[in-house]
């Protein structure tokens, strides 16, 4: 099988195409990019001379050059997409180009070309808060919160939208929150890891009450190959682990890991319109397609951080001037930029 992985060298992405090429020798994998921010070829330095790997620089958003690119590929595995939530509040039509046109013109060209099986990577997030006691499987309302998580659910929509219309031989998947080695370090694990062991604060949103669902990326990896080799056609499989943990436990733990004190912890303005608690129901891809995290939140945090302290060198050329940027603006002049949201958002209203 050859595949046409988007946005392979980000965090999920670049971690599958390590699964894929170590577990499946037959496979053979083409690697679109942009290169933005996020995405990164160091990533891959370990598969870079693989003979089953190739990478292509390209922008989701332009059909002929994601043609070009996907025209011999059996499968689509869409990972590309703008994934931060904050970055969609101050920002949000970076996102909906991204995640809303990219995703169409992916489906268009892999209609045009016939493709066997195309999976798409969505979130938890869709689902919205989910009330305390409840669990959202596959079913559950979208009721998506912020831009970044409208975007995915306007995405996954449309992806069932060419399954009904089409017969399009589309699969969507949605993780829980996930961590693990290679993570760009405006995410909520890498941003503690890397501030604690720089001793520097470890800004936690308002009360850090929230709940997430945490799954090791390798957990990801293998379910979303399962469900490329396995799922059926125009379902959804949400893919999440056991672990449901309030984000202020969550930084505690990562603390007591790496040897420092509570005294790093700083709580600040909460996010616009955060979600308290998220929660999913796997018993789908649990039943159907025999998969389960393997991988505790106490090994992979443990493992998680190894990487991140001989990892050294990656962390340092990631963050430079555009994390320190972001790290300028949404939490050194966190509450100035809030402010300037809410002021914006009264004057729109008036």
């Amino acid at each position: 099988m050859k595949i046409f992985v988007t946005g392979g060298a980000g965090f999920i992405g670049s971690n599958f195409i390590r699964y894929v090429l170590e577990t499946r020798k037959d496979f053979s994998i083409v690697n679109y990019d942009k290169l933005t921010y996020a995405g990164n070829l160091a990533n891959l330095e370990l598969v870079a001379r693989n003979p089953n790997y190739q990478f292509v620089r390209g922008d989701i958003c332009d059909a002929a050059a994601v043609e070009a690119a996907m025209c011999d590929c059996d499968a689509v595995i869409h990972f590309a997409a703008e994934s931060h939530v904050d970055r969609s509040i101050y920002e949000p039509a970076p996102v909906i180009q991204t995640n809303v046109t990219g995703t169409f013109v992916l489906l268009e060209v892999a209609r045009k070309i016939l493709v066997s099986r195309f999976v798409h990577v969505s979130t938890d997030e869709v689902y919205g808060d989910i009330p305390e006691g409840a669990f959202a499987d596959e079913n559950f309302p979208l009721q998506p919160s912020s831009p970044y998580s409208a975007s995915k659910a306007a995405s996954d929509l449309l992806v069932r939208s060419y399954v009904r219309t089409y017969g399009f031989p589309a699969v969507i998947t949605r993780s829980s929150n996930n961590y693990g080695s290679y993570q760009f370090p405006e995410k909520f694990v890498p941003l503690m890891i890397t501030n604690a062991l720089s001793d520097k604060a470890l800004p936690v949103y308002g009360d850090g009450k929230q709940q997430r669902d945490w799954l090791h990326v390798e957990d990801n990896c293998r379910g979303i190959l399962a469900v490329l080799e396995r799922g059926k056609i125009g379902e959804v499989y949400n893919i999440g682990g056991p672990d449901l943990v309030e984000n202020l436990s969550m930084v505690q733990r990562i603390l007591q890991l790496v040897g420092k004190t509570e005294s790093l912890l700083s709580h600040v303005q909460d996010r616009p319109g955060h979600d308290r608690r998220y929660a999913l129901d796997c018993r789908k891809i649990q039943t159907e397609l025999d998969w389960r995290p393997v991988i505790t939140l106490e090994e992979g945090l443990r493992r998680t951080i190894d990487w991140y302290v001989s990892a050294g060198l990656w962390v340092a050329s990631v963050r430079g001037g555009e994390y320190l940027s972001y790290c300028e603006k949404y939490y050194e002049n966190r509450e100035r930029s809030l402010h300037a949201i809410a002021r914006s958002s009264s004057i729109a209203s008036d």
